[in-house]
């Protein structure tokens, strides 16, 4: 699937189509470059699942937990920080990758070997017009 969002008012429908290609999906890793939008993205595709928080990268505290329409947990997580791989079995991902939740991965080639191979892999390109490639 690809998906071209010229402007932020984009990515609703972008995000829109993304869940609706990969309705059984839970895990999405998402690759770009610093800046491609991957935060941003996230906050859309939250939104489209019904959480009005306050959706910002976790690059400090590696996670943050929004609701969905019905109350269910909505995880993000930011691996940017991290320096070893230990440092996620830390906290538990493994828990977080192998639940009911929806999981969005940020930097997602720092724990590339425990993701699921049923995550879907998502890749953001910045074009020269400012306009974003999805990937997926």
């Amino acid at each position: 699937m690809k998906i071209v969002a010229r402007t932020l008012n984009d990515l609703p429908e972008a995000a829109a189509a993304l869940l609706g290609e990969h309705k059984a999906s839970r895990i999405f890793a998402l690759h770009g470059e610093m800046g491609a939008g991957k935060t941003t993205f996230i906050r859309a595709l939250c939104k489209r699942l019904g959480s009005d928080d306050n959706v910002v990268s976790p690059t400090f505290t590696l996670i943050n937990e929004y609701r969905g329409y019905k109350g269910e947990p909505l995880y993000h997580f930011d691996f940017y920080r991290i320096n070893s791989i230990s440092e996620a079995f830390d906290f538990g991902i493994e828990e977080y990758l192998t639940g009911d939740y929806f999981c969005f991965l940020e930097w997602p080639e720092k724990i590339e070997q425990i993701i699921p191979e049923e995550a879907v892999i998502v890749r953001i390109t910045v074009e020269p017009d400012g306009s974003r490639i999805i990937e997926s």
